[in-house]
């Protein structure tokens, strides 16, 4: 049952409870006037406490019949409620979010069928005020919710900019993800959060500060010191800088700290939880652009896909917006001027060069389905932000 049927269910049955309670009290004067006369104080003391409690709820069962009459009003005229009509007292808060648990049968392996057509239906009413509305509805590209501008807006979940961008992008082929799907830090668990917390403040990284070249690379040698139990070499020393560049996605020489999270948390993700785990994190609409991309790559329909069109795929995913449509391709020159003696200009090209039979090898790789989803489903995840960053650098 949609949330609009119910709305209408609920205000059907107030009705009838309105009605069947004037049937009580129109039975209880009734029986009253059959009573016999009581003594003079008896009749003071009760007429006192009806004119008591008339005072004091009239009123309320005015304003609920006056709301059960505008209910049906709408619904009869196929109107709903404008948000500028809603008692905000209640809704200036957003609601508490409980972080997800890890469940026994996360690793187990998830069947996605390749020919399913999953019909992904929005959402009939906004997330925020769960009323239908006249008004616009803007859909999330990830998740079925749906939102009014206005209640984003007093709900101070967007920027005015970001706002913006939502009325933009939102009913494009781009689309626009709500504040949920956004953050996809929302996606780790309390102990995967708290292990985070902990590497941040070990390497002293202060929360809601830019991160400039030297910071991210200071902490990314810390990080790779902590698992490998060694030095980080020219060649990944490279691989950093570019990810760096590829976060950088205004082109100002330093990283938002949305961004830096954002990267962060998905390697959390990459590094602690396995391939079916990350799968099962998809949306069905998430699905039905794997489908389509994986289907327009099998030109041959043999199910069966190279690796050098699956890496395609990965790079795919994150041509968001115009700025990254003109290439998916990260440029090294985005960082800014660099210095002779900077790790990126050791080698600049090294980081992309590989044997001529290792590319070869990988190809002509056959990939089928299955393997296909397993290998995106992390870049998939890291498309899902509208930050024109690239969080999580395909390996080219």
């Amino acid at each position: 049952m949609s949330k609009k049927q119910t709305v209408e269910q609920v205000q059907k049955a107030s009705v009838v409870v309105s009605a069947f309670k004037d049937g009580l009290k129109d039975k209880g004067s009734t029986r009253n006037r059959a009573e016999p006369p009581r003594s003079k104080p008896e009749v003071e003391e009760t007429s006192q406490g009806q004119d008591e409690e008339l005072a004091g709820g009239l009123e309320p069962k005015t304003q609920e019949a006056k709301k059960n009459q505008a209910a049906w009003e709408r619904l009869r005229d196929g109107k709903g409620v404008e948000p500028e009509e809603l008692e905000w007292n209640d809704r200036a808060t957003p609601p508490a979010f409980n972080r997800p648990k890890r469940q026994l049968g996360d690793d187990e392996s998830i069947d996605i069928n390749l020919h399913e057509k999953e019909e992904v239906v929005n959402d009939e009413m906004c997330d925020v005020c769960e009323v239908w509305t006249a008004d616009d509805l803007y859909p999330c590209r990830i998740c079925t919710r749906v939102f009014h501008d206005g209640c984003l807006r007093r709900m101070a979940c967007l920027s005015p900019s970001s706002i913006q961008e939502l009325k933009e992008s939102a009913h494009t082929t781009v689309g626009w993800s709500c504040q949920y799907c956004d953050n996809v830090n929302l996606l780790l668990t309390d102990e995967e959060m708290f292990s985070l917390k902990e590497v941040f403040r070990q390497c002293r990284i202060i929360p809601e500060s830019c991160l400039t070249l030297d910071d991210f690379l200071h902490y990314k040698h810390y990080i790779h010191k902590q698992i490998f139990d060694e030095q980080m070499n020219e060649e990944k020393e490279e691989l950093v800088v570019l990810q760096f560049s590829a976060l950088d996605g205004d082109k100002k020489g330093q990283v938002e700290w949305t961004d830096f999270l954002y990267h962060e948390s998905l390697l959390v993700l990459q590094r602690f939880r396995s391939e079916n785990s990350l799968l099962r994190l998809l949306t069905a609409k998430e699905h039905v652009r794997a489908r389509s991309c994986f289907l327009s790559l099998d030109q041959n329909q043999t199910g069966l896909i190279t690796g050098a069109e699956c890496r395609r795929a990965q790079n795919s995913w994150f041509c968001k917006n115009s700025k990254e449509s003109q290439s998916c391709n990260v440029s090294i020159s985005h960082v800014g001027p660099i210095s002779e003696s900077s790790p990126a200009s050791r080698g600049r090209g090294r980081a992309q060069e590989k044997t001529l039979l290792s590319r070869e090898q990988e190809e002509n790789r056959r990939v089928d389905w299955k393997t296909f989803l397993r290998e995106n489903a992390i870049y998939i995840l890291a498309a899902r932000p509208n930050s024109a960053a690239i969080h999580l650098r395909p390996t080219i």
